[in-house]
């Protein structure tokens, strides 16, 4: 930095000029100094006929300020090496707290290490002039300057303090790359460093360097949770009476991590680690018993969005009015376009068995008994679209669950079927941190199939899971004979449930419900008002976290509207138990 003085007095003026003339006998008895300067380079001193001469410097010295008095030239401070203890310098710099006054025989004394410079190498509030061009750096050397100062009369060399005797170059390189961007052209990229100036967007002058952008590896070490787990468990309710269950889950499966040795079996390692699901449930009860095997995997050949899941099942179900035993296997591959959003295709067969009727002479039921055809072979291509924003899959207190979707039968029977099933939860009010909530709840479940579709394929209705206050499948289409009546089901359903939701304690462990079960199920896509049903209700929530996620549910309903030939049944419940 070079900063211009102004001329004094004419005493000041004659003191100044004799501590110049005492400095230079002082220095030119130095030979021996003289020498180690030829070595290393030399300085300005301030003889007044000659605009510089070389000094004597340690090999240690540091950066200290000089004045050039060349004639025909302003005064100015240059920044030059210097070494207190040997070169005698008056104290006119700026910086010193009386401004020009001399200490003892005008010599400054030696600088400590916290001070290292006389005077500042930028100005506190450099001035606002046009950056260098990048084209021809030597512009900084005429005329304007970054700085604020003229620089016709210093060499390029005096642009910033030489990095050999310790001082930081400039632009400073000590957070950034070696070359560093000047402000000019262009943004500089990541890890460079803007020096002191312009703005080359064009804002304000800056007075501090951009940051430097840096990166690092991050490097986390952590250990796979329990993934694995047997779960006991049991139910009843007032559709399948009471079942147990037995359920291995494993969610971090491998199927291609074969066991290399016992210990590698026993220890855990084998089949583990892909993040495939692999579950075995089984689950044996008074009126029904299912055995199910499945396998998937959430991302297909590395390949997120894609699922594919396997499974095969082995259910036997005892109803009223026959015994129905199915065995097959369903393969599928879903698609999920968005994290709401997905879409499946699966193929599916299974062989159905259908003894033990409690009536006879059925057409329906005749038509597919094991005593006549035997098992039904029955194959089916699906495709389905869901779009799910619910809070939770269990007590849901907003958005909606949709899915629609479309299968076809072949095999021995040949028939099309379409499903659609709609949810929808409003939050009325809840407390502020979220418990007590008051939910508002719709659903509705359409469906249509093919005439060719078999007995035991037609849909139902009656009991907790679709029209409460009715018996289990007794809101469903019958065949009467002299025999009693048969409940064969219809081609078409439509069932629909408005519910109210709200907390009776104020830990959420019992809540109330009042709803409207309604809807029909038909032979053919009709609607009758003599077989229209209606039944409002209420019911009771218990939640008790040990039992399960599942809360215990009690409903009281009364069928205000119904067919003649309907089955009715004023409580319904349903009681879980899972560990």
């Amino acid at each position: 930095m070079h900063t211009k003085f102004e001329h004094h007095s004419s005493d000041e003026a004659v003191r100044m000029m004799q501590s110049i003339e005492k400095s230079a006998r002082n220095i030119a008895c130095s030979i021996g100094a003289v020498a180690l300067a030829a070595t290393l380079g030399g300085c300005n001193c301030f003889a007044p006929q000659s605009p510089s001469c070389s000094l004597p410097l340690a090999a240690n010295s540091t950066p200290t300020a000089t004045l050039n008095t060349s004639p025909g030239l302003a005064t100015q401070l240059v920044s030059t090496p210097s070494d207190a203890s040997l070169v005698g310098i008056p104290n006119t710099a700026p910086d010193s707290p009386e401004g020009h006054s001399q200490d003892g025989d005008g010599l400054i004394p030696v600088q400590p290490d916290s001070d290292r410079y006389v005077a500042r190498q930028y100005p506190s509030t450099p001035a606002y002039t046009s950056p260098p061009s990048l084209a021809n750096p030597s512009q900084s050397n005429s005329g304007g300057s970054v700085y604020g100062a003229p620089q016709s009369s210093v060499p390029p060399s005096s642009y910033a303090p030489s990095t050999q005797y310790g001082a930081p170059s400039y632009p400073d390189t000590t957070f950034g790359p070696p070359t560093n961007t000047f402000p000019g052209a262009s943004y500089p990229d990541s890890g460079t460093l803007l020096p002191y100036g312009d703005d080359p967007y064009g804002g304000a002058p800056s007075s501090v360097p951009m940051p430097t952008v840096r990166e690092a590896d991050l490097i986390i070490n952590g250990f796979p949770a329990r993934t694995g787990r047997i779960m006991l468990g049991g139910a009843v309710n007032s559709d399948a009476g009471v079942t147990g269950q037995i359920t291995i889950d494993e969610r971090n499966f491998d199927i291609m991590r074969w066991p290399r040795s016992f210990q590698d079996l026993f220890s855990g390692t084998a089949f583990r680690g892909a993040g495939q699901t692999f579950r075995i449930e089984m689950a044996p009860g008074s009126d029904f018993d299912r055995y199910t095997i499945n396998f998937a995997d959430p991302n297909l050949f590395g390949y997120k969005p894609v699922s594919m899941s396997v499974s095969g099942f082995l259910v036997d179900r005892r109803f009223n009015d026959w015994d129905e035993e199915r065995l097959g296997g369903r393969l599928s591959f879903g698609y999920r376009i968005t994290p709401d959003l997905s879409i499946s295709m699966g193929v599916s067969g299974q062989s159905v068995d259908i003894t033990r009727p409690r009536v006879r002479g059925i057409a329906p039921l005749e038509a597919v008994l094991h005593d006549n055809v035997g098992r039904n072979d029955l194959y089916a291509g699906t495709m389905s679209l869901k779009h799910d924003t619910r809070d939770s899959p269990i007590q849901s207190s907003q958005g909606h669950y949709f899915e629609f979707s479309f299968e076809q039968a072949f095999g021995d029977f040949d028939y099309s079927r379409f499903e659609l099933e709609y949810r929808k939860y409003w939050l009325l009010s809840q407390r502020a941190d979220g418990s007590g909530r008051q939910t508002l709840s719709y659903s509705n479940q359409l469906g249509f199939s093919g005439e060719d579709t078999p007995l035991f394929e037609n849909f139902f209705a009656g009991g907790y899971a679709t029209l409460r206050g009715f018996d289990f499948r007794g809101a469903s289409p019958v065949v009467t004979s002299p025999s009693g009546n048969v409940e064969v089901g219809g081609r078409f359903k439509f069932l629909n449930t408005v519910e109210y939701m709200f907390p009776i304690t104020a830990d959420d462990a019992f809540k109330g419900v009042a709803f409207v079960d309604f809807g029909t199920v038909e032979s053919d896509i009709e609607l009758h008002k003599d077989s229209f049903r209606v039944a409002p209700g209420m019911g009771l929530r218990v939640a008790i976290p040990m039992l399960g996620p599942a809360p215990l549910a009690f409903d009281f309903a009364y069928p205000v509207t119904k067919a003649p030939t309907d089955d009715t049944k004023i409580f319904s419940f349903y009681m879980s138990l899972i560990r």
